[in-house]
C-alpha cells in the first residue's frame, strides 16, 4: 500500500482578508473624556479602547505613599458586552494580570521623580474586544499619558504578533488570538526601541521569534503616526480655543469700554442741564421776590 503525504495548504490572506504583514485599520483621539486629566481613544480594526488619566494626586492609602517619586496604578477591564460571550462584571484574573504587566511597563517609561508623594492612575476600558486588546489598551493609555502632560521617557506603541498556520503574522484578531499556534504582545519605546512588554503563548523556533520581531518594529510607525496626529490634533483644537477665548474676552472689554466711556460724556451733560435749571429756579425765585 503506497502512502501520500499530504502537504499542509499555506493560506495567502487572513480570515478578514489582510496580508500576514498587515495591520488592520487604526484611529487615535486624545483628550476624549473632559474630566480626566488625560484621556484617549485607541481603535485597530474592530478593537475599541479607553484610558482616562488622573494625576499626579494626593496618594490614598496614605501608607502606599513614595517619597522619592510617584506610583503608578493601573485598571485594565473589559466591559461585559464588549465580546459575542457576555462576561460578568468586575475584575477577573485576567484583567489583574494585564492591569499589572500594564503598570510595570509604564513604571519604566513615566518619569516619576518629577512628582514625589503623588500617585498617577491610569484606566483602560475595553469597550469592543475582537484580539489584542493589551497592546491597544497600552497605546490608548500612553496618549492619554501624554495628553495629561506626564513626563515620559517616550510615548510607548504596544503591537501583536503571532503565529497563524507556520507563518508569522502582525495585529493577531480574536479568532488568530484563540486559535492560532503562538501569540505574542509586545510594548516597544520606539525612539529607544527598548521592549517594555513581551508575553507569549504558543511556540516559536528561534528563526521564527526574531522574524516576529523585526515585523512588530517594522510596524511601529504607522500607530506612532496615529499617536502623534491625536495629540497634535487636540493641541491645535485646544489652542484655537484658548484664541476664540482670548478674542472674546477683548471684544467684550471693549464694549465695556464703549459702554464707560458713553456713560462719562452723558453725566456731564446731564448735571450741566442740573445746574442751569436750578440756577434758572434761582433766578425767576429772585426776580419774584423783587416784586
Amino acid at each position: 500500500m503506497k502512502i501520500i503525504k499530504v502537504k499542509k495548504m499555506s493560506y495567502p490572506k487572513r480570515i478578514d482578508g489582510r496580508k500576514f504583514n498587515e495591520t488592520r485599520e487604526i484611529e487615535a483621539k486624545a483628550g476624549v473624556i473632559k474630566r480626566a486629566d488625560g484621556s484617549a481613544m485607541f481603535r485597530i480594526g474592530k478593537t475599541i479602547a479607553y484610558a482616562a488619566v488622573y494625576g499626579p494626586r494626593e496618594v490614598l492609602p496614605k501608607h502606599e505613599t513614595n517619597l522619592y517619586g510617584s506610583i503608578v496604578r493601573c485598571r485594565y477591564m473589559m466591559a461585559p458586552f464588549s465580546t459575542e460571550e457576555h462576561g460578568r462584571a468586575g475584575p477577573n484574573r485576567r484583567s489583574r494580570e494585564i492591569s499589572k504587566v500594564m503598570r510595570e511597563a509604564f513604571e519604566n517609561v513615566i518619569i516619576k521623580e518629577v512628582y514625589p508623594k503623588t500617585a498617577i492612575d491610569i484606566y483602560v476600558d475595553i469597550l469592543e474586544g475582537q484580539g489584542s486588546t493589551r497592546v491597544a489598551a497600552i497605546t490608548a493609555a500612553a496618549v492619554a499619558l501624554a495628553n495629561a502632560g506626564i513626563p515620559m521617557k517616550d510615548i510607548p506603541i504596544g503591537i501583536s504578533v503571532g503565529k497563524i498556520d507556520n507563518q508569522i503574522a502582525v495585529d493577531m484578531m480574536r479568532e488568530e488570538d484563540n486559535f492560532g499556534q503562538a501569540d505574542m504582545p509586545l510594548a516597544i519605546a520606539p525612539m529607544s526601541g527598548d521592549i517594555i512588554l513581551l508575553q507569549m503563548d504558543g511556540k516559536m523556533t528561534r528563526e521564527e521569534f526574531i522574524y516576529a520581531l523585526d515585523l512588530a518594529y517594522a510596524k511601529i510607525g504607522e500607530i506612532r503616526e496615529k499617536q502623534i496626529n491625536a495629540l497634535r490634533e487636540f493641541f491645535k483644537k485646544s489652542s484655537a480655543a484658548v484664541e476664540n477665548d482670548n478674542e472674546q474676552d477683548n471684544s467684550d472689554l471693549n464694549e465695556i469700554d464703549q459702554q464707560v466711556s458713553k456713560s462719562s460724556l452723558q453725566e456731564p451733560s446731564q448735571e450741566l442741564s442740573a445746574e442751569n435749571e436750578t440756577m434758572e429756579n434761582e433766578t425767576a425765585g429772585n426776580e419774584n421776590s423783587e416784586y
